[in-house]
């Protein structure tokens, strides 16, 4: 049975934040349902370049070829588009989903239309998203997949994931409908942001879970080009080189029934809406619909805080605990499971380290000697001391870092996701 819904803006938390935190029964799983199998967290409409500096071409009429690698596979799927952070309607007309190929081409026989109750185009409302109906495609973890999106009238500014570190493709302005064409010949235009596609659900048998990893760049799995943090590194565009990329394969291997979700934006910060509009609203207030109104959640890994302590300098160590603790007692509410991760050193680095030295370091320190003895949240994942510099603690392992020693390399990535206790994830129960 087709059935799309629309979200609001706003999400009024339920119940309270104390040192013993309560919560909602966590999930059971008896029976097969919507578990996520991929997601791109809005961040922005306000983008006039993507992460690697390329200009976007986004005015009306155009069709967007938006590339997007799920995590766990099925036979039915159904999309999630955004028009989240604009204060505007978006009309979509047309939107399918196919298999990707090379490029913007797809595989003729595996594309499919999506509707939305039955409809092919579907009006977003302002600050609004919306979940298509069940479509029958069958689609393998790992297997790069095309949503195509025509939005027939105004595009200028689309609700975006700033930094998709996947190449997208797009047509020029008033190119007209392009969803169907499988050859991608009329979507000369690329980025490697991501507008509209939010995220993907497949129906997965009982006892699947998702676990979100919710956090800023380092979840993003954002890697410099150089000392200075921009643009972004084109090494690992459409590697899937990202920590939760690296767990979803450790869990595979493990035989866990688990799909990971990538809720992180660059720049994010815990107590306050990022320093530019791209870096995204506050962590305390967009959990409730980046991590809790996820299909099949129970578990969720929070990796937030450097930003609140980088430029310009702004929250205080008891500001970070606090909104640690706000993070906590959403998750509780919402039943889920919390796995909370030590911030990773910047000592060397120029944004958020140097610029900020010698403030942040001592807090950071601090923060971390809480996160590591809290008693609030299921277990803590010591990003820290697996990334750290044994010779130099307050600076990343030169064998994990990125060049501008704030973000973690690919190898990096996989060490974090390599100090995650599998086991401690809770999953059904």
């Amino acid at each position: 049975m087709g059935k799309w819904a629309v979200i609001g803006a706003a999400m009024v938390l339920a119940g309270s934040v104390s040192t013993g935190i309560a919560g909602a029964e966590p999930r059971t799983c008896g029976e097969p349902s919507w578990v996520g199998s991929w997601m791109a967290a809005p961040s922005d409409s306000f983008s006039a370049a993507d992460p690697s500096l390329i200009p976007q071409l986004s005015i009306s009429d155009q069709t967007y070829r938006v590339v997007i690698t799920p995590h766990r596979g099925g036979s039915q799927v159904r999309v999630h588009l955004t028009n989240r952070t604009r204060p505007i309607a978006m009309d979509v007309a047309h939107v399918t989903i196919a298999t990707q190929t090379t490029g913007a081409a797809v595989r003729p026989d595996s594309v499919r239309e999506v509707t939305f109750d039955g409809a092919h185009g579907v009006t977003i409302p302002p600050w609004g998203d919306v979940v298509s109906d069940p479509v029958e495609l069958g689609v393998e973890a790992f297997a790069p997949l095309a949503v195509s999106v025509h939005a027939p009238g105004l595009a200028a500014l689309p609700t975006e994931h700033f930094n998709g570190n996947a190449t997208s493709y797009y047509s020029l302005p008033f190119a007209g409908d392009r969803t169907a064409d499988p050859s991608g010949a009329q979507l000369p235009l690329s980025t490697t942001a991501v507008p509209f596609v939010s995220g993907l659900d497949v129906m997965a048998p009982a006892g699947v879970a998702s676990v979100v990893a919710f956090g800023d760049s380092i979840t993003d799995g954002y890697v410099s080009a150089n000392l200075l943090g921009t643009p972004q590194e084109t090494g690992v565009i459409d590697r899937n080189v990202r920590y939760p990329d690296f767990l979803q394969r450790r869990l595979d291997a493990a035989g866990k029934p688990f799909s990971v979700l990538n809720a992180g934006i660059s720049g994010n910060r815990v107590t306050r809406a990022g320093f530019i509009p791209q870096f995204g609203p506050a962590a305390v207030t967009r959990f409730q619909r980046d991590v809790a109104g996820r299909a099949g959640v129970t578990d969720v890994i929070i990796l937030e805080g450097i930003n609140d302590l980088g430029i310009p300098i702004g929250a205080s160590y008891d500001q970070i605990i606090d909104g640690y603790t706000d993070l906590i007692g959403q998750a509780r509410a919402a039943g889920l499971s919390v796995h909370l991760g030590t911030i990773l050193p910047t000592g060397n680095a120029i944004a958020d380290g140097i610029l900020t030295f010698p403030y942040a370091e001592p807090v950071r320190q601090r923060i971390n000697a809480w996160i590591r003895t809290q008693r609030l949240t299921d277990s803590v994942i010591d990003f820290d001391a697996a990334l750290r510099d044994p010779a130099r603690p307050d600076t990343l392992d030169p064998r994990y870092a990125g060049p501008d020693h704030l973000h973690p390399n690919a190898a990096g990535y996989r060490a974090m996701a390599e100090a995650i206790d599998l086991d401690a994830l809770a999953g059904c129960r």
